[in-house]
């Protein structure tokens, strides 16, 4: 295994520990800056949408240049916004360091990608991206828990201060141990802007704003479905909590072995596992262990998804592989604000929270009918996805 690797799935952990580690850190927030919980909860929509929003602005402007010199660029930026995030004096200010903070996730998930990919042979890149987002995964398992712990010790900006210096050795690890491409072909923006033409990559995208939504429809409100539903207890939560976030690493690796072999197929299962687990969900959450089973296979059907689809959104856009990933990381986080919504709207409707769950079953459907519609326009090549040496002719 490549030590990059490595280094790459930490970077990866550090920045989605700082991306949902404000969840469990909203109430100290509030307090100590003397704005509401559904204020401060305005610091997670903030970072979202400067992840959408940034994402392709940060991968043209890099464009051009080698991608370590990118990724080196942006975990510098990611240091800087959680330093800010740190010294944060008010809200305003709090909310600024988000946005600045927001912008390298993006760029630095879909460059970090290809990079990964390019650090073993074709026939393992699924695999590769797999091991990096396993990082995004521990950051739920470990980092989220164990930063929020933190907080509530020595006070929100602690964590901070913990992010920041985790992002200072990824960083160093980045500069010593990722490769020099000299042989790298460095794209020019209408290039990079032509190659996003194409049915097939806008429905691979849309697929993955759907996959998301379903998600998230039903990850959202997890929490206050297992307490008011299940019963389970607020330290219970927090365990169940784990036991998705272990749910979520296991469907990430076993989704990267299953890609590599067959990304159709995949992503196909994965969609109909989701939608079946989800609506199975909506009864077993009466009763906690069949909430738990139920949620474990969730969470590994979920994330069994996410190397397929990062690989499905470049093979169809592998003329500027840099963008079309960072723009599918974009879609992944328009893909949370609408599940977010959606489940959202189940119960302002007053459907109930147990009607959550066969909302994200509908959007995984969805999800599937998008799959099947962007493997028809053609079929992807998934042994020029992610190679770093693709140019546009």
């Amino acid at each position: 295994m490549p030590t990059a690797l490595l280094v790459l799935a930490l970077s990866a952990f550090a920045i989605g520990t700082t991306e949902f580690v404000i969840m469990g850190l909203l109430p100290e927030v509030a307090a100590d800056l003397g704005v509401s919980i559904p204020g401060a909860g305005w610091l997670i929509t903030g970072y979202a949408l400067g992840v959408a929003i940034g994402a392709p602005f940060m991968a043209l402007a890099t464009s051009s240049w080698p991608r370590k010199a990118a990724l080196l660029t942006l975990m510098g930026i990611f240091i800087g916004g959680n330093l800010f995030c740190a010294l944060a004096s008010d809200y305003q200010m709090l909310m600024l360091a988000r946005v600045i903070t927001a912008l390298c996730h993006g760029a630095f998930f879909g460059i970090g990608s290809v990079v990964a990919a390019s650090l073993v042979p074709a026939n393992r890149r699924a695999s590769a991206v797999a091991l990096m987002f396993t990082g995004l995964t521990l950051a739920n398992v470990l980092g989220v828990p164990l930063g929020t712990a933190l907080g509530q010790y020595a006070g929100w900006r602690s964590t901070f201060w913990a992010v920041t210096l985790i992002g200072v050795i990824a960083l160093i690890g980045l500069w010593r141990v990722l490769p020099n491409h000299t042989e790298e072909v460095k794209a020019d923006l209408a290039s990079e802007v032509r190659a996003l033409r194409g049915t097939g990559l806008w429905l691979a995208l849309s697929t993955t704003v759907l996959f998301s939504a379903s998600m998230f429809a039903l990850f959202t409100y997890i929490a206050p479905l297992l307490g008011e539903v299940t019963g389970i207890s607020p330290s219970g939560i927090t365990w169940t909590l784990l036991l998705i976030g272990l749910g979520l690493t296991l469907g990430n690796v076993l989704g990267g072995r299953l890609a590599d072999r067959n990304l159709k197929a995949t992503l196909l299962g994965v969609f109909v596992a989701m939608a079946l687990v989800s609506s199975v969900f909506s009864w077993t959450s009466q009763a906690l262990i069949p909430a738990e089973i139920t949620l474990f296979l969730w969470a590994t059907a979920a994330f069994a998804a996410v190397p397929a689809l990062q690989v499905n959104v470049v093979a169809f856009g592998s003329g500027a592989p840099n963008l079309v990933s960072t723009l599918n990381i974009g879609a992944f986080n328009l893909g949370n604000a609408l599940g977010a919504w959606i489940g959202g709207l189940v119960i302002a409707e007053g459907f109930g929270l147990t009607r959550v769950p066969l909302a994200a079953a509908v959007l995984a459907v969805l999800a599937l009918l998008a799959t099947l519609l962007t493997f028809s326009t053609r079929s992807p090549e998934p042994e020029l996805a992610l190679t770093p040496e693709r140019t546009v002719p």
